[in-house]
Formats: structure tokens, sequence, C-alpha cells
């Protein structure tokens, strides 16, 4: 929500006015100095949007203030032009609305624009937020990032590697939306104030790795490669069960942890639906992106979000550092899902980011049952992984 400032008003004044964070405030306005706020200048509430009124006959600024249990120079604040002791019938006004239930439906598809849609309404619901575009997929498509948070433990959580496993980024997105509106409204998570969380951690969001692939799960083929793609869906015009990018590469098999073993022993030797693990590592455009932003932030974690199984890895070639088994026993406790050290498998992103860095890295593999899975699960993966997300940012 935008004001616009008045003679005498502070920052710290709006924090309490509108009982947000001063922090979270300080944020939204990015280059504002604080101590030198000038009249008429625009700033952002985090937490708030501004929702037009027609004024009705009784109506006045203390009746609505009090309706809304909100303070009447909030009122004021946002109807600067208009005299509340003469308000006419049919006469326009804005009230503050404050953000306290997630906008998200869990019961759509859950494309690109889709996720654009809603990256965008978050930003502009908090906007402390950051959203940044860090590349983009092999159809020019961004492949976004979102980060908050003002501490030195860094925290990294992405979705959407696979494209049928494309669940994963609303489920990513609510637990952001569940954290931001915990932040603006100061209401614990299970028990846990969060705020103290803002101040510690730097938390980094991709929720959406592979967009081309889940568009073309999700909205088939675009018509440029409609006939290339169904002859390698083996003329298949039924896209659910692809798991690559759009040029038939499996994106979690392209990074160079032993990569030569996936190589060689992997079916499929050319392009396909699913497996085929590429030429060489990082040859993919969405791969390359995801291995820069870890070189380029060295993150204390990282959490792969996958489907399925109600189980996650966390060791590789036991690289892993001793941190990890303590988060391991956590995750297992607060989430019901089975802690599995070690697999035989190789090349992942997890893997390579153990390899590479020594910190604690997960694969999580949401749910149970066959990929893509049914919205129907949303609400039970959601309440299972929120330990996770939580448990990752407080230890």
């Amino acid at each position: 929500m935008k004001v616009n400032i008045r003679s005498g008003d502070t920052l710290w004044y709006y924090s309490r006015l509108f009982m947000i964070p001063l922090p979270l405030i300080i944020d939204s306005n990015p280059g504002l100095n604080g101590s030198y706020l000038q009249i008429g200048q625009e700033i952002q509430i985090p937490g708030f949007t501004s929702q037009a009124y027609t004024v009705k006959r009784g109506d006045s600024f203390w009746r609505l203030a009090t309706a809304r249990n909100i303070s009447i120079d909030a009122l004021m604040l946002l109807n600067q032009n208009i005299n509340p002791s003469s308000l006419q019938i049919g006469q326009t006004i804005y009230l503050p609305a404050r953000a306290i239930a997630p906008f998200m439906r869990r019961d759509v598809t859950y494309n690109s624009a889709l996720l654009a849609r809603d990256i965008q309404t978050l930003k502009n619901q908090f906007p402390f937020i950051q959203v940044r575009t860090i590349g983009r997929s092999v159809e020019g498509k961004p492949i976004q990032e979102i980060r908050l948070g003002k501490g030195t433990k860094r925290v990294h959580f992405n979705g959407s590697f696979h494209a049928n496993e494309w669940i994963t980024t609303p489920i990513l997105m609510a637990l952001l939306n569940t954290f931001l509106l915990s932040l603006t409204n100061s209401q614990p998570i299970r028990g846990l104030v969060t705020n103290p969380l803002y101040q510690s951690v730097d938390l980094s969001i991709v929720p959406m790795v592979n967009p081309d692939g889940v568009d073309l799960v999700l909205n088939g083929p675009p018509p440029a490669l409609r006939e290339e793609l169904i002859a390698m869906n083996k003329g298949s015009t039924d896209f659910r069960d692809w798991k690559a990018n759009i040029r038939g590469v499996d994106l979690n098999n392209q990074f160079p942890a032993n990569w030569e073993i996936e190589k060689e022993r992997k079916e499929p030797k050319a392009p396909a639906p699913r497996d085929y693990p590429g030429d060489a590592p990082l040859t993919e455009p969405e791969a390359r992106v995801m291995a820069a932003l870890a070189r380029n932030n060295p993150f204390d974690r990282l959490l792969a979000f996958h489907t399925q199984g109600k189980e996650f890895y966390w060791g590789y070639e036991g690289l892993e550092p001793p941190e990890s088994s303590i988060l391991a026993a956590e995750f297992e406790r607060v989430s019901g899902y089975e802690a599995v050290r070690s697999i035989d498998s190789h090349a992942g992103y997890k893997d390579w980011f153990i390899q590479e860095f020594r910190k604690p890295g997960f694969t999580v593999e949401l749910g149970y049952g066959v990929n893509p899975l049914p919205l129907t699960q949303f609400n039970e993966i959601y309440e299972e992984v929120l330990g996770i997300f939580l448990s990752s940012l407080y230890i």
C-alpha cells in the first residue's frame, strides 16, 4: 500500500500506526533516508492494500475506523484530499486493508504465467522481498529468485527441476506466503516467532527451475516445437509424464558430480521425456543458472523439492558435514518423512552442492503416489513440509 508523507510523519510512526515491524517498512523502501523524509514523498507500507470504498448513509471516518479496528489517522493518511467532516453519499474514499490470509488458490494447476502473477502479487503486498531474474530457460522464460531477510545464515529452496513435479512450485509459494503473513502480522507459525528469523536468515527461493517443462506438461507443446516434441514423446500428445526440460534433458542429471556414471548407465542415449543427462554436464541454460546461483551465493544449506516418496536424501559420497545429520533428524521428526542418507544416484543439484561446498544439501520428495501428484494432496503435503521449511530457518 502506498501513502504520501505528511508534515511530522516518521517511519517509526507508520510502524505504530499500522502495527508493522519497523525493519519491514525500512526494507520496503530501499534508498529512502528515514531521517530526511519529505512532505508528499511516496512510501510503501507492507502487509496492506488500499481498497476503494463508496460512502454510504451514516458513514463517518470514526465509524469506518471502529468497524475495521484501524486508526482514524490511517484513514486520514490515505485520504489527504478528503474533508472527513463532509463526507458525501456515493463519494469514493480509500481504506487500508490488512493482508491476513493467503491469497493463493490451492486447487489450480500452476504454470509459469500463474507463477509470474503470484510473484507480482507478493511483491505488491510485501515490498520488502526482492525479486530478480537470475537467468532464462531454453525458450527464454525468466527463472526468478525471491530473496528476503537480513541475516548471515543463507538458506536456499527450489522447486520444479522436473516438469511433472510442478506441484512443488505452488507448495513453495504457499510456504512463502504463510511466512510473509506471519512477519507482517507478528503472528507465530506453530508457536515459532518468525520476526527474529527475518533478522537472522537470508532466504533464497527459486520456485520454478524448469518453466518450459512445466508449461509443456500443463499447456502442451508450443506450436513451433509441436512435431519435434511429439516425436520425442514417442508419438504421444500426452505430456503429463514429461520430466525433462524442453530439449529433452533431465536437469537434475546435469551437474558435475560423477555425471559420467549417470551418462553411462542411463537408458536414454538421446533427448527423451526423462532421465537423459545430456551430452555433457551443464549444457542446459537452466542447470547453468542454478550452478551460477550457488557459486555466487555462499548458501549454508540447500533444499530441493521434488515428488514423490515422503522421504528425503541428505548425504552424498560421505562428503556431507556433521551438521547434515542434525538437520536430517529434525526434518524427519517434524515431517514424518524418512531420512535417507545415501542412494545410488549422482549428478543431481543436491549431490553437486554437497560435493562442491561441503554444506548440507537435501532432496525432499514430497507426497506419495504417481507423478504428477494430484492437487488433492496439496494441503497434506503443505502441512508435512511446513515443519521442514521452518526448521531449516531456525536451526
